[in-house]
C-alpha cells in the first residue's frame, strides 16, 4: 500500500503545511499512481502471458513558486517502491539527451531519437522531472518525438513539475508549431494538476530577506547560511554533510560545492575567477532556482575578465529568473567603477537592483 498520502497528511497534522485542497488532491493522485506502479511491477500470470499491460498515466504538477511542487515530488519519489526509477532536473536531462544524440549520430546515419529513447527506457520505467521548462529551439524540436517514444512505445511513466501549464510551455518560441504535438502528448497522456494555493512556502521561509549583503565577512556568511537552511529544510546541525553536485557542460565538469532542492552555493572565485563561458552560466541558470554567491570583491581595471564573466552570469540568471542571494564588498552601483566594459556593466547594475525587488522574487523560475 502506498504511503504518499499518509506522509502528506502527517505534515498537515504536524502544522508544517497548511490545509490546501489542490495539494491534497495532488497528493491523493500521486498516492494512486504509486500504487498503480507498484501493482504494474507485479502483473498477474494472464497479463504476463497474453498482453503487455498499459503503463500508468503520469502526472504533470504545475503552479507558482513555493506552492509545494517539489515537496510533493519528494514525498512521491521517496515512497514509490519500484525498481528502475529516476529523478532528474529537466534541464540536466535535456543536456544528457543532446549528448546521447550527438553520440548516436557519430555511430551511424539515421534518426538518433529511437535508440536514445530505448536506452533511457531501459534504465527507468519511471521518470520524474523537476522543473520542466522549454526555453530553446533545439529542445523544442525533439521533445515530441522523444517523449512519444518513451511514453507510447516504451511504456515509461512520467511525473513532472513545472511553473507553467502545458499550453504555456515554449510560449512565443521559434517554430513553436513543431512543439505543439508535445503539448498534446502531455495533455493526453498525463493528468495535469494545478498547484496555485494561497501560501508561497519559499517566500514564507525567506521572509523579507536582504538579498545583497555588504561587506563580505562572517556576519554575511552566517546570514546566507541560514537562508540556505531555511530554503532547503536542511538541518543546520548537519551542515558538514550538505550534498554537492557536479554538472557536465560541453564535456567539462563544474563542481557545485553545495546543492540541494534547487539551491546552489558558489564562490565568486569559482564562477568568475576561472575560465568559464556562457554555456556554464546557462547550465547553472537552468538547473537552480536560487543561487547563493559569496566573496564578490570590488572590481577594478585589473579584473576586467572577472567583470565580463560576472556580466554573463547575471545575464543568464536574470533571463531565467533565478533568485540571487549574495555577499559583496560593495553595492551593485559601486562594484565596478572603472575598467574596460564599465559602460556595459551599467546594465548588470540595473538587473541586480531589479533582482532585489519583491516583484522579481515572486516570479517563477524560468518564467
Amino acid at each position: 500500500m502506498s504511503s504518499v498520502l499518509p506522509a502528506y497528511q502527517s505534515l498537515v497534522t504536524a502544522g508544517e503545511l497548511r490545509p490546501d485542497p489542490e495539494q491534497a488532491a495532488a497528493a491523493a493522485r500521486l498516492d494512486r499512481l504509486a500504487a498503480e506502479l507498484e501493482g504494474a511491477a507485479k502483473p498477474g500470470l494472464l497479463a504476463r502471458l497474453f498482453r503487455k499491460p498499459a503503463p500508468p498515466r503520469g502526472v504533470y504538477l504545475w503552479g507558482g513558486v513555493g506552492r509545494g511542487k517539489s515537496m510533493l515530488m519528494d514525498l512521491f519519489f521517496s515512497n514509490v517502491r519500484v525498481e528502475r526509477k529516476r529523478r532528474v532536473h529537466f534541464a540536466e536531462f535535456m543536456l544528457e539527451v543532446h549528448a546521447r544524440i550527438h553520440d548516436e549520430r557519430r555511430k551511424e546515419e539515421g534518426d538518433p531519437i529511437a535508440p536514445v529513447a530505448e536506452a533511457i527506457a531501459e534504465q527507468a520505467r519511471l521518470l520524474a522531472f523537476d522543473e520542466m521548462m522549454v526555453t530553446n529551439s533545439p529542445d523544442a524540436m525533439i521533445l515530441s518525438r522523444l517523449f512519444t517514444a518513451l511514453i507510447v512505445e516504451h511504456g515509461v511513466t512520467v511525473v513532472t513539475t513545472s511553473n507553467r501549464a502545458p499550453s504555456e510551455l515554449y510560449k512565443n518560441g521559434l517554430n513553436r508549431e513543431h512543439f505543439l504535438p508535445f503539448i498534446a502528448l502531455i495533455e493526453n497522456r498525463l493528468d495535469v494538476l494545478p498547484l496555485n494555493g494561497p501560501v508561497d512556502y519559499r517566500r514564507q521561509r525567506l521572509g523579507r530577506v536582504e538579498t545583497w549583503l555588504v561587506p563580505n565577512g562572517p556576519e554575511a556568511t552566517a546570514e546566507l547560511s541560514a537562508d540556505f537552511f531555511r530554503l532547503t529544510d536542511y538541518p543546520p546541525e548537519d551542515a558538514e554533510h550538505v550534498p554537492s553536485e557536479t554538472l557536465t557542460v560541453q564535456g567539462r565538469e563544474l563542481r557545485v560545492p553545495k546543492s540541494l532542492k534547487g539551491v546552489a552555493v558558489f564562490s565568486f572565485k569559482k564562477l568568475c575567477g576561472e575560465a568559464r563561458g556562457a554555456a556554464d552560466y546557462l547550465a547553472i541558470a537552468r538547473r537552480y532556482h536560487t543561487i547563493i554567491l559569496v566573496g564578490i570583491p570590488k572590481l577594478g581595471p585589473e579584473m576586467r575578465n572577472e567583470a565580463a564573466r560576472f556580466v554573463q552570469l547575471i545575464d543568464a540568471l536574470y533571463e531565467h529568473k533565478v533568485k540571487l542571494l549574495a555577499a559583496a564588498d560593495a553595492e551593485p552601483d559601486q562594484l565596478y567603477e572603472a575598467g574596460d566594459g564599465r559602460f556595459e556593466f551599467q546594465r548588470t547594475v540595473s538587473r541586480l537592483e531589479e533582482m532585489r525587488s519583491e516583484e522579481y522574487m515572486a516570479l517563477g523560475h524560468g518564467c
